[in-house]
C-alpha cells in the first residue's frame, strides 16, 4: 500500500519520504521499482547506530506512539534477518551524528542531486 501511494505522488508533483525499515535486498528493490517506474530519483538512506552499548539502550527504553503496539525487545532487534546494502546509499550514523547534524547531512546531499 505505502508503495503504492508513493508512485502516485510524484504525477502530482510531490516528493515522497518513504521512511521503512528494509533490512533485507528485497524489500529494498521494491521501493527502487516505485521510483524507476515513476521516472523519478531515489536517494536511499540506511540509518545506523555503531554504538552497540547506545543501541540497546534505545531499543530498551522506547515507548510505544501507538498504544497496545509491542515494539521488538532487544534480543528482537539483534536477532532480526538483515542483510547488508550493496549498492549506493547514503548513511546516517545516529551515535556519531546529532538529529540536527543526520538532518543537514541528508538535506546537502538532496541539494546535490538537485543541482
Amino acid at each position: 500500500m505505502a508503495q503504492a501511494m508513493a508512485a502516485a505522488n510524484p504525477a502530482l508533483g510531490r516528493d515522497v519520504v518513504a521512511d521503512a525499515v528494509n533490512p533485507v535486498e528485497v524489500g529494498r528493490a521494491a521501493w527502487r521499482a516505485v521510483a524507476a517506474e515513476a521516472g523519478v530519483a531515489l536517494l536511499e538512506v540506511e540509518v545506523v547506530c555503531s554504538d552497540p552499548a547506545e543501541h540497546r539502550r534505545r531499543a530498551e527504553s522506547r515507548q510505544a506512539e501507538i498504544p497496545g503496539l509491542a515494539l521488538p525487545d532487544w534480543a528482537a532487534v539483534v536477532g532480526r534477518r538483515y542483510e547488508p546494502w550493496t549498492g549506493p546509499h547514503l548513511v546516517l550514523d545516529t551515535a556519531l551524528l546529532a538529529p540536527e547534524a543526520a538532518l543537514a547531512r541528508l538535506e546537502a546531499e538532496l541539494a546535490l542531486r538537485r543541482a
